[in-house]
C-alpha cells in the first residue's frame, strides 16, 4: 500500500524541516504553501517536487485541495507543529487496512518543551489516516477535520505534538483562532457580559480542576488560562460582529 503525506503551511520555516524529516519514507509527500515570506518553500523542496503555492483561503480550503493533488488511495494529513513518531511509522508501513475507511491517531501534546497529560490533551485522537476515497474534510473554519463514511479504527502510535514555542506564539494563535470562531459562532451563541464572563471562568476550571490540569502545574495552568482568554476573546468578537 502506498501512502501520501499532505502538509499546509505558511512561514513555517523554523518547524517545517523537523516535520517533513519525519515522513521522508512517505510515497509522496504534497505540500501546500500559502505564499510565505521566509525560507518554509526552499526547506520543503529538498523534500518533495509536489509543493503548490496557493493563496490562503483557509484551513479546510488548503486542505481540501492538497487532498486533490494526491496520486494514492490512503493519505495522511500532518500540521507543520506535528512529527510522525518512529512508533507511529513502523505502525503505518506494516498497517493491515481491513475493511477500515479511516483510522484516528493518538496525539501526544507538547507545552514549551514538556508533554501535557491532562486537561483532555491526554485523549487527543485525531482522524488523520483515510482512504479519501470514503473521506472528505469539513467546512469549518477552525478545528477543521476529515469526515468519513466507513468505519474508523484507533492507532495508539502517536503524532508528536508541539502546540507553541513561547508565549507569544501562543497569543498570536489564540487571537486568530478566536476570530474564526467568532465567525463560525456569528448568530448561533449569544454574546453578552453575563455569557462572556460565565463561558471564560468555565472555561478556566473546566480544564485546570476537572480536567486536573493542576497535576501539570505550570504548564497546566497555562493551558487552563490560554482557554479561558480564546473563549472570552471569541464572545467579545461575536459582539463586535454584532455591533457591526
Amino acid at each position: 500500500m502506498k501512502i501520501s503525506v499532505i502538509i499546509i503551511a505558511g512561514n513555517e520555516e523554523k518547524k517545517i524541516e523537523d516535520c517533513l524529516k519525519t515522513i521522508e519514507w512517505a510515497d509522496e509527500i504534497v505540500f501546500v504553501d500559502s505564499e510565505s515570506s521566509d525560507n518554509t518553500v526552499n526547506i520543503a523542496k529538498r523534500f518533495t517536487n509536489k509543493i503548490y503555492v496557493k493563496k490562503w483561503k483557509g484551513f479546510a480550503a488548503q486542505k481540501r485541495f492538497a487532498l486533490e493533488q494526491t496520486t494514492n488511495d490512503w493519505v495522511l494529513s500532518l500540521d507543520a507543529d506535528e512529527r510522525v513518531s518512529e512508533l507511529l511509522k513502523l505502525k503505518l508501513l506494516n498497517i493491515k487496512v481491513n475493511d477500515f475507511s479511516a483510522f484516528k491517531i493518538k496525539r501526544d501534546n507538547y507545552l514549551l518543551g514538556k508533554k501535557i497529560k491532562t486537561c483532555g490533551w491526554d485523549k487527543d485522537y485525531q482522524l488523520r489516516f483515510f482512504n479519501k476515497s470514503k473521506t472528505q474534510m469539513n467546512n469549518r473554519l477552525v478545528h477543521e477535520g476529515f469526515e468519513t463514511e466507513g468505519s474508523v479504527a484507533i492507532i495508539e502510535e502517536p503524532i508528536i505534538h508541539y502546540t507553541y514555542s513561547s508565549i507569544t506564539e501562543a497569543l498570536e494563535k489564540i487571537n486568530r483562532y478566536s476570530t474564526l470562531q467568532a465567525k463560525e459562532y456569528l448568530g448561533k451563541k449569544k454574546s453578552n457580559a453575563f455569557m462572556l464572563l460565565l463561558h471564560s471562568f468555565s472555561a478556566f476550571f473546566r480544564f485546570f480542576i476537572s480536567l486536573k490540569g493542576y497535576r501539570d502545574g505550570y504548564r497546566g495552568m497555562l493551558v487552563s488560562f490560554f482557554n479561558s482568554i480564546t473563549t472570552f476573546l471569541t464572545y467579545v468578537k461575536i459582539k463586535e460582529l454584532e455591533n457591526n
